[in-house]
């Protein structure tokens, strides 16, 4: 007698279903976002072109500058950058540019650090004075202050002087810096301050390893404003140092500037020159810069 088994029933899965793809669909133009889009165009162009047309003049040749019809295509030559740094006492100015600018943003990055931690961190009587005497000097213009200045130093036998040009680019730009790192310390949570002193910090030790981490946007855009405010002062220096070995940058441009007319090329070089060192600071700082100076002005 034969036993027969009856054969497995075979289970079959279903087939693993496949991740179907979106198509992704583009969202017609509408005609508001092309108009803005052509105008931020527009507006952009405006002001890249002034900074084309420097650099463009700064290669001409002398031939081409003053033509009645604008030259864009032309053969560059660098004999108005050789004329522009051929200028007598040219390393003199630019050794004197860099001490005064970086000089002035280190001491007002210095003396910001400790008032704005001090009025965003401390309660004391004539706080709100001390905000706003800080807000009235950023809006006063430095230039009706020329004439007293003058008077002090030259009483004080003090013009033609570097330390004295410094002190006063530092007295100018350390307003703006109060103001924009008082934001930033503000923004940064009291707790992680707190906790740093449970564990064992002080108050300067805290402020060192937890506080001054978080300060790199703040202080790269204070520095920025700085360093563009020193670097382009031209009052100060003009009445202050007459004597050209104590001469910054500013001055070195008028140069070109004769009875007999201007050079313009030459002026156009000079003017190039002027400009690449705050460009390529800009270009390296701009993520943290923009972001520091809207984050600075609206916290706290």
């Amino acid at each position: 007698m034969s036993t027969t088994t009856a054969p497995k029933a075979t289970t079959s899965r279903p087939a693993a279903p496949q991740p179907t793809q979106k198509l992704r669909t583009r969202r017609p133009l509408r005609p508001g976002a092309v108009a803005k889009n052509l105008g931020a165009l527009l507006l952009a162009l405006v002001f890249v072109f002034p900074v084309y047309w420097m650099f463009s003049s700064a290669l001409k040749p002398s031939d081409q500058m003053l033509t009645k019809d604008p030259v864009f295509v032309f053969t560059p030559t660098l004999d108005n950058f050789a004329k522009a740094t051929g200028v007598e006492n040219f390393w003199t100015y630019v050794t004197n540019s860099v001490l005064v600018t970086v000089g002035a943003v280190l001491l007002a990055l210095l003396v910001a650090l400790a008032a704005s931690f001090a009025i965003a961190r401390m309660k004391f009587r004539g706080r709100k004075g001390l905000v706003l005497t800080v807000m009235m000097a950023q809006m006063a213009p430095w230039e009706v202050m020329v004439i007293a200045m003058y008077m002090i130093a030259r009483d004080g036998e003090m013009l033609n002087s570097l330390p004295l040009l410094t002190a006063i680019y530092f007295v100018m730009i350390l307003p703006f810096t109060i103001w924009t790192l008082r934001g930033f310390i503000a923004a940064v949570p009291v707790t992680l301050e707190e906790a740093a002193q449970i564990d064992g910090c002080t108050r300067g030790q805290a402020f060192r390893k937890v506080i001054f981490p978080l300060l790199a946007p703040g202080l790269m855009s204070t520095s920025l404003f700085g360093f563009i405010t020193a670097w382009n002062e031209f009052a100060m220096v003009l009445i202050l140092n007459k004597d050209k070995t104590a001469q910054t940058l500013p001055l070195w441009l008028t140069e070109f500037m004769t009875a007999f007319g201007n050079d313009w090329g030459a002026t156009m070089a000079a003017s190039s020159l002027f400009a690449v060192p705050v460009l390529l600071i800009f270009v390296f700082l701009q993520r943290k810069a923009v972001g520091g100076m809207t984050s600075g002005a609206v916290k706290g």
